[in-house]
């Protein structure tokens, strides 16, 4: 083996070999290597980096998975209470993978300014709610301040709403709630603006605003005990569906739990066309990558082909000599990773902290181009590249067993 790669090493660094007819040949294989991990680790760290933040952005304003009435199953607004006083609140201790349980509840209103109006879903939480997921898209301002023994009127609303109702950070919101039985005249709340959140997801910062759970439980006349929905998050989101399955079977009867892929299943199932998007696009890379290092080698083997010849002459095997000529390859193949991941990793770095490639936030759901940066993916890709190369190339190596010791020794 040593014998092999030493012949291959003076092949791969000699003089003559750089000027030969192969050099170009090797060079543009070299760069095609190159290119293709390029665009592997773009493509990988990008899709799976628009996938997590979407998906971060969607959950963190409603959780994993919901736990409602079924009576409230197709409508953003929950009309049917449930009592909070459940055996899975606030612990889940029969399902292990639930992280986190808040209870909420939502009621529409309508905001009116002295120059134009909105509707609104106002969503009440609770005084131990989380904001850590909601807090990361803080845009102004503060979090609302929750106490046990009172009810707050300050409020969260997305940017969108402020410039929409031309609010900023310490107005008054005035929001009109219409009453459930009769023609009266609707509830009117004043609440404060004391921050404003920015998500990028429409479906939320058009509509929502985030406020205490007591209003909406006062204007629906419940009881303290009674609330809307739970939200709940748990700590695997890629068995999301055996969780939710875990979790409707250790729920009373007449409640319903529905995931986050189900209830915005038209989002999830336009991420999933990422993951088809990025095996195409490696399937391409590799197949491109291979097709070039196979001209390389075919090259460099009628190349030497008198080389060959005299190796056949001293004794030296076909399966000696293919090592040979293979190592090469594989050497030509590490050249051109080893540029790849260089130039792939500068400018996915790049990205990632100055954020050169901006998106159109109302068609994939953030301003610029996410990145994510898995140290698994980019050892696996760069392995496929190897082993995939090398055993397609261990077909065009079957040349030199057809290469006649006396003939190869006479080629001109």
């Amino acid at each position: 083996m040593k014998l092999e790669y030493f012949i291959s090493k003076r092949l791969a660094t000699s003089k003559e070999y750089k000027s030969s007819v192969s050099a170009p040949i090797i060079k543009i294989a070299i760069v095609a290597i190159a290119i293709s991990i390029i665009m592997m680790l773009i493509s990988v760290s990008t899709g799976f980096g628009l996938q997590e933040k979407i998906r971060d952005k969607i959950t963190s304003f409603n959780g994993h998975v919901t736990i409602l009435n079924y009576d409230n199953n197709q409508s953003e607004i929950t009309t049917e209470p449930l009592f909070i006083t459940q055996d899975f609140y606030p612990n889940f201790e029969s399902v292990p993978e639930v992280v986190k349980i808040q209870p909420f509840a939502t009621i529409a209103g309508v905001v009116r300014t002295p120059e134009t109006f909105e509707g609104i879903i106002y969503k009440g939480v609770s005084d131990n709610y989380d904001f850590k997921y909601i807090s990361k898209y803080l845009k102004e301002g503060n979090l609302p301040k929750f106490s046990d023994d009172g009810m707050t009127n300050e409020i969260l609303i997305s940017d969108y709403l402020a410039r929409r109702l031309k609010l900023k950070v310490g107005d008054k919101m005035q929001t009109y709630f219409m009453k459930n039985t009769g023609n009266k005249l609707p509830y009117i709340r004043s609440f404060e603006v004391v921050g404003i959140f920015d998500s990028g997801f429409k479906e939320f910062d058009e509509t929502y605003v985030i406020g205490d759970l007591k209003h909406v439980q006062r204007l629906n006349r419940w009881n303290e005990n009674e609330i809307g929905a739970f939200e709940v998050y748990v700590n695997d989101f890629t068995k999301i569906d055996q969780i939710n399955n875990k979790i409707y079977e250790n729920i009373p009867s007449d409640l319903n739990s529905i995931s986050i892929t189900e209830k915005y299943f038209s989002i999830f199932e336009w991420l999933k066309l990422f993951d088809f998007n990025i095996y195409v696009i490696i399937t391409i890379m590799i197949v491109v990558a291979s097709i070039n290092m196979i001209v390389a080698l075919l090259v460099l083997i009628l190349e030497r082909t008198q080389m060959i010849g005299v190796l056949k002459a001293l004794g030296a095997d076909n399966w000696t000599i293919r090592k040979i000529f293979l190592l090469n390859a594989t050497h030509i193949v590490f050249r051109g990773l080893i540029w790849g991941n260089i130039i792939g990793l500068g400018f996915l770095f790049l990205q990632k902290y100055f954020g050169i490639i901006k998106l159109d936030p109302t068609q994939y759901y953030v301003s610029e181009a996410p990145v994510y940066l898995n140290p698994f993916h980019i050892i696996i890709l760069n392995a496929i590249v190897i082993i995939i190369c090398y055993l397609i190339l261990i077909i065009p190596s079957y040349v030199i067993t057809k290469i006649s010791p006396v003939k190869a020794i006479k080629y001109q």
